[in-house]
């Protein structure tokens, strides 16, 4: 496929996405179904259109002034991949597959550099959300904005149960992976600009030997500051896919006892397949609709929780998410993660910890919700997060963002992660 036919192919998929309210990856899916022409390199130049223009929507939306598909796919085609207008007038022209000629007004708006954008469209943030945005990062809200709205990179966990970092990195030097800065386990091959395609690591020896799992940095260091020691007894209570569920195993070397459960039993569904790749013996994966957590309460020494949350924190990853995101949906997961708190904590045993951790950077469901818990359940104390990262990070920088509740939150702009908040309160002895 030329260009043109990428574009309009794009556009096709947005307007998809737009007046039938689909998941992005579905639209793509189908299209890439239907189109079974299109080579591999032309579903990447395409998702990449698609995914670019929902991460900047507001911003090239307030540029062309329209945030119709066809002007937000041009957009990023000429500004955001810096094109430019001579470039694409000629991916339109003499293509049969391609959109219709731009205007002159697209030409103007394309040729120009806006300025004096509403901070909230310079941020590619939801009007709805800016004051909230505004008064978790004050000053810095336009930066984490934009960085919220690049592409992510791609993070890789070693699994210290078969591997380690070294042997990883000289194994996966072709990809260009390097280590993290951060997390003591982790690799990144870092995100390619414009058309640029991203190595397939799941089709790695070390992928499916399972010396690595795919885990964002910020992840990796939730896990990592929740500290689950070999011998002990810990529960992941909201496990999911079992990814943060393998980091805590390996922490724990397969000694002790780690149960996963998550009440969304379809959740759970991936996670057998990937404790038998990752070599985790100490798991046991506790399914709600047969068995029950009541002979856990009051025995853990660790209960993780990675709440349910509006992924605030992700949006470089679901773009799509941002805009579907509502008023309703963000108060029905605050209720969520108070009712979640509420019930994990009876799990803990005296002296043991509990680690809250979402992938929000909203105030309402990371620091405010943590020190609501510890207002509600006063046997609970704050543990100070800074503290344990500077004894189990030693010599890496401090995140920017440390709470006087204790938390923590990592960003994409100051930490280059995802944005991600961890809390941790210990039960009185």
């Amino acid at each position: 496929m030329k260009d043109g036919g990428r574009l309009a192919a794009a556009i096709e998929v947005l307007t998809e996405v737009d007046t039938r309210h689909r998941p992005v990856q579905h639209a793509l899916r189908e299209w890439g179904a239907s189109h079974r022409f299109a080579g591999s390199g032309d579903r990447t130049v395409i998702g990449n259109l698609v995914f670019d223009s929902l991460r900047n929507r507001a911003s090239l939306a307030a540029a062309m002034k329209s945030d119709t598909p066809r002007a937000l796919v041009l957009a990023t085609y000429a500004q955001t991949w810096e094109k430019g207008t001579e470039a694409l007038v000629q991916a339109l022209d003499g293509d049969r597959h391609a959109p219709d000629p731009l205007s002159d007004e697209e030409s103007r708006l394309l040729s120009e550099i806006p300025a004096d954008l509403p901070e909230s469209a310079s941020a590619d943030v939801p009007d709805w959300l800016w004051e909230r945005f505004r008064s978790v990062f004050g000053d810095n809200a336009v930066a984490e904005g934009r960085a919220l709205a690049m592409r992510a990179p791609v993070d890789l966990r070693t699994n210290t149960l078969k591997s380690d970092r070294e042997k990883l990195l000289k194994r996966l030097s072709h990809t260009g992976a390097i280590a993290t800065q951060k997390s003591p386990l982790g690799l990144r091959i870092e995100a390619k600009p414009g058309m640029g395609r991203m190595p397939h690591v799941q089709a790695e020896e070390g992928y499916r030997k399972g010396w690595f799992e795919l885990q964002d940095e910020a992840s990796q260091l939730a896990a990592h500051l929740a500290q689950a020691r070999p011998g002990e007894q810990v529960l992941d209570f909201c496990a999911g896919g079992g990814g943060k569920t393998l980091a805590l195993a390996a922490s724990m070397e397969n000694k002790g006892q780690l149960y996963a459960y998550d009440a969304d039993r379809l959740r759970l569904a991936p996670i057998h397949e990937r404790l038998q790749r990752a070599g985790a013996r100490n798991i046991q994966v506790r399914d709600p609709a047969s068995s029950s957590l009541e002979p856990l309460e009051g025995e853990m020494d660790l209960v993780f929780i990675d709440a349910p949350c509006t992924g605030t924190g992700v949006w470089r990853r679901r773009p799509d998410s941002k805009w579907r995101l509502t008023e309703k949906a963000l108060s029905d997961r605050i209720e969520d993660q108070k009712n979640v708190l509420a019930t994990a904590s009876r799990y803990v045993k005296p002296g043991g910890r509990l680690a809250y951790v979402t992938c929000s950077v909203l105030s309402e469901e990371n620091q405010e919700q943590a020190e609501q818990f510890v207002r509600d359940h006063p046997e609970f104390e704050a543990v100070n997060v800074l503290d344990v990262w500077k004894r189990s990070l030693p010599g890496v920088p401090e995140p920017t963002y440390a709470f006087d509740s204790g938390g923590l939150l990592l960003t994409p702009a100051s930490t280059a992660t995802d944005g991600f908040f961890i809390a941790i309160f210990e039960r009185r002895a």
